[in-house]
């Protein structure tokens, strides 16, 4: 415990070196042609234009400008439309920090994805169907998706120091709370990034090495849209099955204000959280074979050993056509809960364990 504590602490003064604060007040913050005034607050809709018989829509965001400068956090919650915790979170942390106590700028990011939102859809943008998720960096001469990603990429990340993309377990997931932090040759600083991600005092901890450019644009994330960027760049994942529970809620805020103590963005002291229990080296994805129904042998974050079943698939007259085994020892992180299964969809992520990083 001491250790871990004494490693927070080098992180924290280590960061504030690496982000140094000054008396001279900032100028004015640009976002979406809109300015925002040092020391103050401002409510904004970035605008994502119509395309040919696709409406358009807009990107609601908050962004608190500090008095003095600093870095640009931005927290982007709401890419995938039925992910509430961080939605509510969102709400919250725009009512409860004082932008005159700022140094740097906080960028709110409350609802990336308006349509899914609105229309309660998991995974994916009604209007497309496209999940904005896989659709970074976007084209402004694309479907929806791709125009919201786009205005993202441009007005949010382009402008970001540090990024947090926020998510919970979607509809039908399980989910155990982890933070991935992104490393290796083609990330940003990933000693800044863990001393941030240990902030939010969850169980988990991710490391996800990006060593190729192939890894950064494949299916390309919010997340690895940071990793483009070369900024540091967490994911926070808590929540499950498009919950809302206070108790999540107030750890992803908890989290968000403690990144802005890490940063060196104001002075208030890094709240106490809990350290990790666990430590992976990236994922293993496990995927089905087969559409039908789904019947896990169990949900919820667990030990899996090289060959445990996973649970079955049966098609759509009841007859059994799959059985899925665990293809490496780790820890199942999150999955689904079934019964919908389609061809291709990943039934469980396995975290695989390291002792530290």
């Amino acid at each position: 415990m001491l250790t871990r504590l004494l490693l927070l602490l080098v992180l924290v003064t280590s960061t504030v070196v690496a982000f140094p604060a000054s008396s001279q007040q900032p100028a004015a913050f640009t976002i979406g042609g809109e300015s925002v005034a040092p020391g103050t607050r401002k409510d904004l809709r970035l605008a994502v234009a119509a395309r040919g018989e696709e409406p358009g829509t807009f990107i609601p965001a908050t962004v608190l400008h500090g008095n003095a400068p600093g870095p640009v956090l931005a927290a982007v919650a709401g890419v995938h439309g039925y992910e509430f915790a961080p939605i509510v979170a969102a709400e919250r942390l725009a009512d409860r920090i004082d932008p005159a106590q700022l140094s740097g700028t906080l960028i709110i990011v409350r609802v990336a994805n308006i349509p899914a939102f609105e229309a309660r859809s998991p995974y994916v943008n009604p209007v497309d169907r496209k999940n904005l998720n896989r659709s970074f960096p976007g084209s402004a001469d694309g479907t929806q998706t791709e125009r919201i990603a786009d205005v993202l990429s441009r007005e949010v990340v382009a402008r970001a120091d540090f990024l947090m993309d926020i998510h919970s377990g979607d509809g039908a997931e399980f989910l155990e709370a982890f933070v991935g932090i992104y490393g290796g040759p083609l990330a940003g600083d990933f000693d800044l990034a863990l001393g941030v991600a240990r902030g939010f005092g969850f169980p988990n901890l991710v490391r996800y090495s990006m060593d190729t450019q192939q890894q950064v644009d494949t299916r390309r994330s919010l997340n690895r849209q940071g990793v483009a960027a070369r900024i540091p760049t967490i994911l926070v994942e808590i929540g499950q099955n498009g919950s809302r529970d206070e108790q999540h809620v107030q750890a992803i805020v908890t989290g968000v204000e403690n990144g802005l103590s890490v940063l060196g963005m104001w002075q208030r002291p890094v709240s106490k959280v809990a350290p990790p229990l666990r430590r992976f080296e990236s994922t293993t994805g496990v995927s089905a074979s087969h559409s039908g129904l789904f019947h896990p042998v169990r949900t919820g974050g667990r030990y899996l050993w090289e060959g445990d079943l996973i649970g079955t698939i049966t098609d759509y007259s009841g007859r059994e056509v799959e059985r899925i085994h665990a293809p490496v020892d780790g820890y199942a992180l999150y999955g689904l809960r079934g019964p919908p299964v389609r061809q291709g969809d990943g039934v469980v992520t396995i975290g695989n364990p390291v002792d530290e990083f």
